[in-house]
């Protein structure tokens, strides 16, 4: 599954004591025995035992709370009073378990008049002019604590007040009170404790104790060890599940006692274990139908992120079926690939944990693995330990189908609408994603080989197919200084949200048959700037990521790189920022992409992911004037109206388009503005898709009224001088639908007529097809001008007629790295293939990989040109070096008519010279790959470079004329 679209490190990264009541106490109720759960067994039910002290008037002994409840219930008291005093519908509902309101309410109006004092200080007088109702002194209010002050999106607030001792907070008690926008009391509840003992008192049993205590009160197994203890009050303790112990203090039926308050995450439970005895006083689960509805433990972003980087229980049933015994459900198959053969082999598939749920906590490596690991970035294997990936399998795959499913819905729902008729990816449509968690994991005895790290792809087959997605482990342990952290892309959201989106754009932009049309650099640029966009925009929108204020907050591959980004830029990065994340490219200027930066980002020149940053800035940029809905929109339906194989500026003109379909082009100014800055203004000028040196423009449209003018000529062939028809004439920018679609195609004769072209200069104009190689000038258009072309054939194109008749080792056609792309007349595509050492040695020779091109007439060669250089994302070392070239007449009788050696400094279009005699009357020309250019520059295949397993060429050319 090499030739997937990628998750591709082109981006040069920064490398990155308490104390019992002074009175004996008789120990409180426990919870009840609980026997051994049955198989199909429901968990253990909610318990709290404060409800034994409600269970009756004649029960409540002389404790203070009982004291209170017969107070309250005399005639003149002043909870009778206050109830009295507000009316028919008045509320004062007193808590049996401690003698105050649990509720304070008047169901025909508010408690209290309008004010303009802050909700806070009308909820605590309140409560002051009504010391004897709710038990708290002056002193008391007072020393309560603001937990919170929520407004809902009516505009009241929702306060909620702690009572504490000694720093410990009173479980499930305390105050809540509610305050309208116009400054009314609503409403009080809470059911404070009146009398609170004078200190906390001291812990017998320890967090760990608690927890387990607790675990097995609900028939549970989980054995999560403490990963962190906190230095403050209440003893903090936190679990490998992400769960919590810390001391509160909890009423019983004798006064409050203190506790352990446990978090079980792993399990599901929230429970009060006594500190002293460790009787579970309070169990409540925190999955709704947990009994019947699959969970997992997951994040919403990544591990140790300060928002979405803690494992919560998940209820997973509306992907998942009841009683799931793997993770195969009406989105997604997720299992781990470890042998990279691409099924779900024995052991491979994730087991459930029980009940059709997948609970697997999180086990954090971080001390182990050192180097970018850290508490907001917790790694999850040690690469230097054999196998040590097995102890997040579970975890990991578990995390990938959340996201997966979870982004699955986002897509589907509006402004987005990736529907089935849309062609999204559900098990009902047969395609649901099949995804691979740890692929190659265990590729290298326990550890990954080199092609197995790094990495993530999304294989996207058109409509009906299951698409397949791979998630690799980080860093390459045979690769020393790699600068990545010891994760798992599984693990990141942007990561598989990037991916997903590969799905959605390949679904979207396709030809008539529904095949992707994203081949060429550019559109390939814009798979990888969608893919970071929809992902980032979606985290953004949540809260989960911020965008503030500030230039390069937005970071693709945050948490692989330990905080930093795997791009060479954030993409909220605008024109001219001299933010720190917005330094620019390898030649590009620093500040933010512009149109012209295609080609000079990456060091290794043209690159899609690279390249791809300047359409995400762009994008950025529309969100922020369009916001993300209307945003979000109109680029999913420019996918839809794009054009095949779009450069920017169709896809710019699908945007614009959309505009006019949703909105009645009202945001047409804007988007023109955002654009333009980018420098993809009205004259940029693109040949097509694959061109990797377009020219920018900062301009707006001109007038509607702006002057016009023709532009004719003739086209003929170089070698001939004779009118060559079928040739296309455009204008690079304005050649497909927009602004009067300036393209012709020449006559029998050669001749072609471009009308009613806006007046100005166009920088990239230009003659192509047909077999012919491309010509670009720059043309100034009056109100009529001439421009004669004179082209060159190159026989062995496929637009001319050229084919592929045969080849030997990896097909990666359907990929855009196959045999096809070596005759595409394009530089930056081409053949990548298996390069296997011969008896697996670690020499840059390799098994002969060789391609057969029949020519669609015979030729006598004047020129043979090969670019040998590495594609697909491969580093140069897989470069062709050693070759050989043969011809043929009838593709039986060969001819070796050239053998050498590229170099480095040759990888672009090189002039191959032919043997004499071996030119003549050519038919069929047999291209071999020998080997690699691993040893140019001084490397071996110990260390694991691209030149290791892979061979590559670009570009096959031949040039002369008709045999005959």
């Amino acid at each position: 599954m090499r030739f997937t679209t990628g998750w591709a490190a082109g981006a040069s990264v920064v490398l990155l004591a308490g104390l019992l009541p002074t009175a004996a106490q008789a120990a409180p109720s426990p919870a009840p025995a609980v026997e051994p759960a049955a198989p199909g067994e429901l968990h253990a039910g909610n318990y709290d035992s404060r409800t034994a002290i409600n269970a009756g008037k004649g029960d409540l002994g002389t404790t203070e709370s009982a004291k209170r409840v017969k107070a309250a219930e005399q005639a003149g008291s002043g909870a009778r009073k206050l109830r009295d005093s507000l009316g028919v519908q008045g509320v004062v509902d007193i808590d049996r378990a401690t003698g105050t309101p649990r509720r304070v309410a008047r169901l025909d109006g508010f408690l209290t008049g309008p004010s303009r004092k802050k909700p806070e200080r009308i909820a605590r007088d309140y409560l002051k002019a009504h010391t004897d109702v709710f038990g708290l002194s002056a002193a008391a209010v007072n020393a309560l604590t603001l937990r919170q002050d929520y407004v809902d999106i009516a505009g009241t607030h929702h306060l909620s007040f702690q009572q504490t001792v000694d720093g410990v907070a009173v479980f499930g008690n305390g105050i809540k009170a509610h305050v309208a926008k116009d400054g009314r009391l609503v409403q009080v509840d809470g059911s404070p404790i009146a009398a609170l003992p004078t200190s906390a008192g001291t812990a017998g049993i320890t967090a760990e104790k608690a927890r387990a205590a607790a675990v097995k009160d609900v028939r549970g197994n989980s054995t999560a060890q403490v990963t962190k203890r906190a230095a403050d009050k209440v003893r903090t303790t936190t679990f490998a599940d992400n769960g919590t112990a810390k001391l509160v203090l909890f009423q019983t039926k004798t006064g409050p006692q203190l506790a352990w308050q446990v978090i079980a995450v792993d399990e599901g439970y929230v429970s009060v274990v006594a500190a002293r005895t460790g009787d579970v006083l309070y169990r409540q689960s925190t999955v709704a139908e947990h009994s019947d509805s699959p969970t997992g433990l997951v994040w919403d972003y990544y591990p140790g992120a300060a928002v979405g980087g803690k494992q919560k229980k998940t209820d997973l049933s509306k992907w998942l079926p009841k009683n799931s015994t793997t993770l195969s459900g009406t989105t997604a198959h997720v299992y781990a690939d470890l042998d990279d053969d691409n099924t779900a082999n024995a052991g491979e598939e994730v087991p459930s944990t029980g009940k059709g749920s997948f609970n697997y906590p999180f086990t954090d490596f971080t001390a182990t693995a050192g180097g970018l690991c850290s508490a907001q970035y917790q790694c999850s294997w040690d690469p230097a330990t054999p196998y040590s990936w097995q102890k997040n399998l579970g975890q990991n795959a578990t995390q990938i189908f959340y996201y997966i499913s979870n982004f699955h819905d986002h897509l589907k729902a509006g402004p987005i609408g990736f529907t089935r008729a849309a062609g999204n990816f559900e098990a009902a449509g047969g395609d649901a994603v099949q995804a691979q968690a740890l692929d190659g994991a265990n590729t290298m005895n326990g550890l990954p080989d080199p092609d197995h790290t790094d990495n993530a792809n999304m294989n996207t087959p058109p409509d009906g197919i299951a698409p397949i997605m791979q998630m690799y482990l980080w860093p390459d342990p045979s690769t020393p200084g790699d600068p990545f952290l010891a994760g798992n892309s599984g693990d990141e959201a942007d990561i598989i949200y990037h991916e997903y989106t590969h799905g959605l754009s390949n679904r979207l932009v396709v030809d008539a048959d529904g095949v992707s049309t994203l081949n060429s650099h550019q559109s390939g640029s814009m798979g990888e700037a969608w893919s970071d966009f929809y992902a980032l925009d979606y985290l953004v929108s949540r809260g989960i990521d911020k965008d503030t204020k500030a230039d390069g907050d937005v970071k693709v591959g945050e948490y692989i790189t330990g905080g930093d980004t795997i791009r060479y830029e954030a993409i909220d990065c605008p024109v001219g920022s001299t933010a720190a994340a917005c330094v620019g490219g390898a030649a590009s200027g620093a500040g933010g992409f512009t149109y012209g930066d295609l080609g000079k980002i990456s060091t290794r020149g043209a690159e899609v992911h690279a390249d791809g940053e300047i359409w995400v800035q762009t994008l950025w940029d529309l969100r922020k004037a369009l916001g993300s809905s209307k945003t979000l929109a109109l680029v999913t339906r420019a996918m839809e109206l794009s054009p095949a194989d779009p450069s920017f500026l169709d896809q710019r003109n699908s945007i614009l388009t959309a505009d006019r379909v949703l909105n009645g082009g009202r945001n047409s100014a804007a988007i023109w503005k955002v654009f333009a800055q980018r420098g993809m203004g009205f004259f940029a000028a693109t040949v097509d898709g694959s061109d990797v040196e377009p020219v920018e423009d900062f301009s707006l449209p001109p007038a509607a009224n702006a002057p016009r003018g023709t532009l004719t000529g003739t086209v003929t062939d170089s070698a001939t001088g004779a009118g060559v028809a079928g040739v296309t004439v455009g204008f690079g920018g304005h050649d497909s639908g927009f602004a009067g679609s300036y393209v012709a195609t020449t006559t029998a004769g050669g001749k072609y007529t471009i009308s009613n072209i806006i007046q100005g200069t166009y920088p990239k104009v230009y003659a192509k097809g047909g077999g012919y190689d491309e010509q670009v000038a720059t043309v100034k258009v009056g109100k009529a001008v001439t421009r004669n072309w004179s082209v060159r054939r190159d026989w062995a194109a496929s637009s001319g007629g050229g084919t592929v008749t045969g080849f030997n080792g990896v097909d990666g056609n359907a990929y855009g790295c196959g045999t096809n792309q070596m005759i595409d007349q394009g530089q930056t595509t081409g053949w990548s293939s298996d390069g296997v050492r011969p008896g697996g040695g670690t020499t840059t020779a390799i098994e002969p990989r060789w391609m057969i091109t029949r020519l669609p007439a015979a030729v006598n060669v004047a020129e043979l040109s090969i670019n040998p250089s590495n594609i697909c994302g491969d580093d140069p070392s897989a470069a062709t070096g050693d070759y050989r070239v043969e011809t043929s007449a009838d593709g039986s009788t060969w001819a070796v008519a050239a053998e050498g050696h590229f170099t480095p400094d040759q990888l672009q279009a090189t002039t191959v010279p032919l043997a004499a005699g071996t030119g003549t009357g050519v038919t069929f020309i047999r291209y071999t790959m020998l080997g690699t250019q691993l040893a140019d520059y001084g490397l071996d295949c110990s260390l694991g470079y691209s030149g290791c397993s892979w061979i590559d060429s670009a570009e096959l050319s031949v040039y002369g004329s008709p045999a005959s």
